[in-house]
């Protein structure tokens, strides 16, 4: 009998003990000293940085320190996502937290003495063979220096940001921690974490899902006053920084970690709107399908179809390697390693966070992989798309750890395409038409999500910050910006909304990123472009997306499609060639279910 594969991640062999383990505060003291050495030398007058060597050497040491911080904020990540009520992992959070802005601040001394080196220094240190290899970052983080406030006050609001601005964020998961939802299912109350009942807003019942729906909006009723304190101050913060820098507007920050230009968003949403109509026709369809008038909010996420299989997680590993295979070995090799050694935390248990991710050790050189697996279609693709992350990291190690930040939207440009390659290979092989028409309609469950939800999502936002300039913004207030922005999106498909949704979605809350919504919808499009030359190259191609994974830390967004796919992503033209090709779907979906 083949043994099962682990459904629980292995984190001893990053630091073992989890949250009590010794070799992990070892690991933070000594990246504090580290820090603190860095600190003395940048506050030493005449650091040498306009020499060669004195600069190489300071950026090895920046590099090393930087991996090993994000190694911690990995580790604590996944001690607090597999246990929502492990307060030493709390209490570990908040010095890693304080770690980060330490080194947040010697990197803004840093950027300090970048600008003072003068023009013709700078290019001579670029000059430079090793270097050279990092002139990207080097020249954008100098850039981004210049566009920011003097090094004392960035300090100032980086070190005030700890208790402040990231507090919000730790007060919202203090939440979420601490909720259960009550439910009834097959006669049976239970109390539910989060992500479970989340799982039940999938059930083939409506009468489950309506009864999950209006237990989920109960629970989170009762919570939206603090979620209203935690938002309001965030974007109060934010709003408040950028005023004080000069920027004009809350897309700024967003865009530039993006690494993208204003116009290529506008001209993705664009490409959009001008297909709603299809997705429109699509939910009516479904709508008719499970007989109803008009879908409502818990509907949009219900199956289709007379085939619902539970699929075991032995099975959706065996899928995702072989799917994975028919692109590129490599990928296959490396998810197999990835569900064999363990790097997986799958288990469907209570006091785990909702949601899924991907986080990465780059000291160690693995990547973790978090979910709670219930056997449903979207599990096994929310599963290819954690790894598809993961293999984006893998083919990254080698290069210098500055040319390893990619932002979110190209990140999510490599867990799109695997999702896709295996919602793709599934729809071809399906069995009949029965079976078909479930795989399709998973594939378009994720095209909703992206081109409408996401965008409900991103309307929300502009629409709130407008809104702070002006004050607090009261729950009920924030109810109603969600509803417009939500009808808005759906192009006033749906019978009802989630007012709630802005409190329930971790995303409106996370510090790292404004505005955590609109690279899911890139990186979508973009891996749609991605797979499409794919398609058209066949193998020859796998050495080329590896290739264009590689640069995605050291290129704007534009120049990477340019590079690789010869496009220019600043047009409607560019954008809606993927748009068309996803919304393909939608018509051989309407000729499945006509005689339905």
């Amino acid at each position: 009998m083949t043994k099962a594969l682990p459904q629980r991640w292995d984190m001893d062999v990053i630091f073992p003990g989890g949250s009590e383990s010794e070799d992990f505060r070892a690991f933070l003291g000594t990246v504090e000293g580290d820090i603190a050495n860095l600190k003395a030398r940048f506050e030493q007058s005449g650091a040498g940085l306009h020499e060669t060597a004195a600069f190489k050497e300071v950026v090895t040491h920046v590099q090393s320190i930087a991996v090993r911080v994000r190694q911690a904020g990995a580790f604590i990540s996944c001690l607090t996502a597999q246990n929502v009520k492990d307060e030493p992992a709390k209490l570990l959070g908040g010095r890693v937290k304080s770690i980060s802005a330490a080194f947040g601040a010697v990197l803004t001394r840093w950027e300090e003495q970048l600008l003072a080196i003068d023009e013709a220094a700078w290019e001579n240190l670029l000059a430079d063979e090793e270097l050279q290899r990092l002139a990207f970052v080097l020249n954008e983080r100098r850039r981004r220096a210049q566009e920011k406030l003097s090094p004392e006050q960035e300090v100032l609001a980086n070190d005030l940001a700890v208790d402040g601005y990231h507090a919000w964020q730790d007060l919202y998961n203090a939440v979420v921690g601490r909720m259960t939802i009550e439910v009834e299912v097959n006669g049976e109350t239970k109390q539910m974490s989060v992500g479970q009942a989340s799982n039940l807003m999938s059930s083939p019942d409506r009468a489950v899902r309506a009864h999950v729906f209006e237990k989920w909006k109960e629970a989170w009723g009762k919570e939206t006053e603090l979620c209203a304190q935690a938002l309001n101050h965030l974007g109060g913060f934010r709003l408040a920084l950028y005023r004080h820098r000069g920027w004009d507007s809350v897309l700024r920050e967003p865009l530039d970690i993006g690494r993208m230009q204003e116009k290529t968003l506008d001209a993705m949403w664009q490409a959009i709107d001008n297909r709603k109509d299809r997705l429109v026709a699509y939910l009516e369809r479904k709508a008719k399908l499970i007989g109803v008038d008009k879908l409502s909010w818990y509907d949009v996420g219900a199956p289709v179809g007379k085939v619902h299989k539970e699929v075991s997680y032995d099975e959706a590993a065996a899928l995702i390697v072989e799917q994975f295979n028919r692109f590129n070995p490599s990928m296959a090799e490396f998810a197999q390693k990835a569900f064999d050694e363990g790097w997986i935390e799958a288990e469907d248990r209570s006091g785990k966070r909702p949601g899924g991710f991907c986080t990465s050790f780059p000291v160690s050189k693995q990547s973790r992989v978090f979910m709670t697996y219930a056997g449903s279609a979207s599990n096994v693709s929310t599963l290819a798309h954690e790894l598809g992350h993961a293999y984006h990291q893998q083919v990254m190690w080698d290069l210098p750890a500055l040319n390893q930040n990619y932002a979110m939207n190209v990140a999510e440009t490599a867990s799109t395409f695997a999702e896709m390659i295996l919602a793709d290979a599934a729809v071809k092989n399906a069995a009949n038409d029965d079976e078909k028409l479930v795989l399709l309609e998973d594939k378009l469950q994720s095209m909703v999500a992206f081109f409408m939800n996401i965008h409900a999502r991103f309307i929300f936002e502009k629409n709130f910050y407008e809104k702070r300039k002006e004050g607090l913004v009261s729950a009920a207030d924030l109810d109603r910006i969600m509803e417009e922005a939500q009808k808005q999106a759906y192009n006033g498909a749906l019978a009802d909304y989630e007012p709630h949704f802005w409190a329930s979605k971790l995303h409106f809350y996370i510090t790292s990123y404004p505005f955590y919504n609109f690279p899911y919808t890139f990186g979508y499009l973009f891996s749609m472009s991605v797979y499409a030359r794919a398609l058209e190259e066949g193998e020859s191609f796998a050495p080329k997306y590896d290739a264009l994974l590689q640069d995605t830390g050291r290129l704007m967004v534009e120049d990477l499609a340019k590079k690789h796919l010869g496009e220019d992503m600043t047009t409607v033209e560019f954008w809606q060639k993927a748009v068309d090709l996803a919304v393909a779907d939608i018509d051989e979906f309407l000729r499945l279910t006509e005689e339905a």
